[in-house]
């Protein structure tokens, strides 16, 4: 008898991560309707009378049961209809698809710049161990580590924006969404969104780093007289990054969760602030819609992080 093919592990991993999705968009949806307080009392005010209350419950079956709501959402799930908004009337679909880009442009353009300052500070912290490079990147680490968005966004804001008139003040400006007016309003919440990442990612690449110069192969590759940038760039650098690989797939997902603080402190028309605006106004379908998104780009995220673990390490390709 024939043996079944093997389901690849990156597979497995989005198959079992697909029950901890429903876990969460069940647990988001009980939340938000056990909540206490009306949302069509605060849409239509303290004057509206209970037979426009009970009528627009009724329009958009909220006067129905818990388990009977709960029913109707996964059955949209399954038809990629994620409701209407309480407040805009709007598909939520839509509204997610206008401002999910711009999260993702931000988290992205967030991630890229903690990269480019975390490899090569980790980098030429580990080649000076215990040199005063060494101390002042790790130093300016634990700066960032400790500094949160919700403060630092506020200073960048004063120094470069009200101060200097460098950079624009908030929003995205009303240009297309990779224009140059968008990109200089993206770039105080990037660097408030990614400076964070970059103090974590430098220690991590330090550390990783040194243990890789203290192995044997880094020794033999010196002993047989391999050039020094080769030996650090192409061998240690590159075994040094796969733990690092795991900070940074995850820590994409913890970008979009601390995007809606950054979001909110520079207007940013993201999905992190969609989901504040939702919350406030008890907008049920927003929210789920927002969480459930969240959650989907968290499955891509480690699936990415997956793939990038086979590029970088040979042996992990069997």
């Amino acid at each position: 008898m024939s043996r079944l093919p093997a389901v690849p592990a990156s597979v497995r991993k989005v198959l079992l991560a697909l029950p901890v999705l429903w876990v969460i968009v069940t647990l988001v949806f009980l939340l938000i309707h056990l909540v206490p307080g009306d949302p069509i009392a605060q849409m239509l005010g303290e004057g509206a009378s209970s037979t426009d209350l009970s009528a627009l419950r009724h329009a958009y079956g909220l006067d129905a049961s818990l388990p009977v709501q709960y029913g109707r959402y996964l059955r949209g799930l399954l038809h990629a209809d994620l409701g209407t908004s309480l407040r805009t009337h709007d598909p939520v679909l839509r509204l997610i698809a206008q401002r999910f880009p711009y999260t993702l442009l931000l988290s992205v353009c967030a991630l890229v710049l903690a990269l480019l300052l975390s490899i090569p500070g980790g980098v030429a912290a580990a080649l000076h161990h215990g040199r005063r490079i060494d101390r002042a990147i790790g130093v300016v680490s634990l700066f960032g580590l400790s500094f949160p968005n919700f403060a630092l966004g506020p200073i960048l804001i004063i120094v470069f924006s009200i101060r200097f008139g460098w950079l624009p003040v908030s929003g995205a400006g009303a240009g297309p969404l990779l224009g140059r007016d968008t990109l200089l309003h993206l770039i105080l919440p990037a660097v408030t969104l990614g400076l964070s990442l970059a103090a974590i990612l430098t220690r991590m690449v330090r550390t990783s780093m040194l243990e890789e110069l203290n192995q044997d192969y880094i020794r033999t590759a010196r002993a047989k007289g391999l050039p020094e940038r080769t030996i650090l760039y192409r061998h240690a650098l590159r075994n040094a990054l796969i733990p690092v690989l795991t900070v940074v797939g995850l820590q994409f997902g913890s970008l979009l969760a601390g995007a809606i603080v950054t979001e909110t402190v520079f207007s940013w028309p993201g999905l992190g602030r969609l989901t504040i605006n939702s919350i406030s106004n008890r907008d049920y379908a927003v929210v789920q819609g927002c969480t459930l998104v969240i959650g989907l780009t968290y499955l891509l995220a480690n699936l990415l992080t997956d793939l990038a673990y086979r590029w970088a390490n040979p042996r992990m390709r069997s």
